[in-house]
């Protein structure tokens, strides 16, 4: 009874405050303003009353959402429109409703992988504390805040007992079908077969093309389960084939080399767990790789450098030029920002240089033979180009461990999740979660997105499926034991 007091209340609140605005702006004659108003009010009462709704909402804006500098340049800082704002107000709610309520899903909140976040989330704090730019450091924080509890906690919430997983996977990937007609209508003027129009073409849409192809090599296992799984429709499946065959086209014309490699990985992952592979001898398998690469790494740098095949419009070429580095200059670039980072870290080894600091701080460590004609000085230029290296520059050794961590703890939770389960469509969706995180755990080595709301709605909506999953079968599996036992 009070809960509804309470909410009738703060209805009639906003509604009178909503009232004086409105009158306040057009006293003022800021007539854009006011016609915003209804929008900010009807986004409001969905926080309130329908947290899911929007949360679903900012799902299927991301692969449509601007940066704010396309939309007014001229503003000191940057940010995602509609989504960031959005999720900041969704935490801000989720704060709120924690306080008042008191409580949230126990299961979730302590479930392995999610203490490993909260570590995480600790330990970017405490650098942030330490770090050469403070006001940088903090903004990297809270946006790594609202994507962790608006794409992870509610999104796990969301998923309770293996609902509404479909929904989430769809209501990203139908607007990614425009994002992918957009860039082919585009690179159309150009030519389909231009690699150089493939760097563009999806602006302002996704700011790299190696983001767009990071994008949609993670969705890309969702639709070939979606595809082959007996649970789904004969009708259902055409219409999924016709997607896939649709995304496999914007795979290709993105030229995202990282991309491809992801997936083909992704693939061979896919393999092993089918044939139940035991995790020793594939541990010892990589042990001996790893050995191997160490004792003949001057051998493999020569052989490395003899490639001098460039990134080109043909396909076959352009997947050799993935190991040149004599003379590739994206693949230069990348090794001149990955040394500056092992650097960067070498005088700055435990508390790093900051969460977001990187691209603002790596120019003096920039070596005159490293340089290549990409190179620059500025800090609109991109960052370190790694998942795993940009961390350990910004925050220390312990950055990069902790990310190591998380990616054990994931993969160790969906293999045993997928075990576990005899349910044929939640083992497809466990199945294509953990691929499509593969994807980017192999991409993270060449690109870092997670500062994004385009790649941080998979990655973190991956991870909460498959911690969904796996409480949802914990608990299955303990209702089948216990009358067992009882009896």
């Amino acid at each position: 009874m009070y809960q509804a007091r309470t909410k009738v209340a703060l209805f009639y609140l906003i509604s009178a405050l909503f009232v004086l605005l409105n009158a306040f702006f057009l006293v003022k004659k800021h007539s854009m303003i006011i016609n915003a108003l209804p929008l900010a009010f009807g986004i409001i009462l969905l926080a309130i009353y329908a947290f899911d709704k929007l949360l679903y909402l900012i799902v299927l804006f991301t692969p449509l959402s601007l940066p704010l500098s396309e939309i007014a340049p001229g503003f000191t800082f940057d940010m995602y429109l509609p989504t960031e704002p959005l999720l900041f107000g969704i935490l801000l709610v989720f704060i709120l409703k924690c306080l008042a309520d008191r409580k949230f899903d126990r299961d979730i909140l302590i479930h392995p992988v999610s203490l490993v976040i909260y570590f995480s989330l600790f330990w970017l704090l405490v650098t942030s504390l330490t770090s050469t730019m403070p006001l940088v450091s903090f903004k990297f924080f809270i946006s790594r805040i609202w994507f962790v509890v608006g794409f992870y906690l509610l999104t796990a919430k969301l998923f309770d007992s293996g609902k509404n997983i479909e929904k989430y996977i769809w209501l990203y990937t139908l607007p990614l079908l425009i994002v992918i007609f957009y860039a082919t209508f585009r690179h159309l003027e150009y030519g389909l077969w231009n690699k150089q129009a493939a760097n563009f073409v999806v602006n302002p849409l996704y700011n790299d093309h190696t983001a767009y192809g990071a994008a949609v090599a993670m969705y890309l296992p969702f639709l070939f389960g979606f595809s082959f799984t007996k649970i789904y429709s004969p009708g259902v499946k055409i219409f999924v084939r016709i997607v896939l065959g649709i995304l496999l086209m914007g795979l290709i014309l993105s030229y995202a080399r990282a991309a491809w490699l992801s997936v083909i990985v992704a693939f061979g992952v896919w393999v092993l767990i089918r044939l139940k592979i035991r995790f020793k001898p594939l541990f010892i398998t990589f042990l001996v790789i790893l050995s191997v690469v160490l004792v003949f790494e001057k051998q493999i740098l020569i052989y490395l450098e003899r490639n001098d095949t460039e990134s080109s419009a043909n396909l076959t070429e352009h997947v050799s030029s993935i190991s040149n580095i004599s003379s590739d200059a994206s693949n230069l670039e990348r090794i001149n920002r990955w040394s500056c980072a092992i650097r960067m870290f070498e005088d700055k080894p435990v508390f790093g240089w900051g969460p977001g600091t990187y691209m603002f701080n790596y120019a003096p460590y920039q070596l005159t033979a490293d340089r290549t004609i990409i190179s620059t000085n500025s800090a609109d230029a991109g960052n370190a180009h790694s998942e795993y290296l940009g961390p350990m520059a910004e925050s220390g050794l312990m950055g990069l461990v902790i990310f190591l961590i998380l990616i054990s703890t994931v993969i160790y939770t969906a293999v045993h999740a997928y075990a576990r389960t005899n349910d044929k469509r939640l083992k497809t969706l466990v199945m294509s979660a953990l691929l499509g995180l593969i994807t980017y755990y192999i991409h993270g080595i060449l690109n870092n997105f997670l500062d994004t709301d385009k790649l941080s709605v998979p990655f973190w909506g991956f991870t909460a499926i498959i911690v969904a999953v796996d409480i949802y079968t914990r608990k299955i599996a303990r209702t089948e034991i216990l009358p067992n036992g009882l009896g």
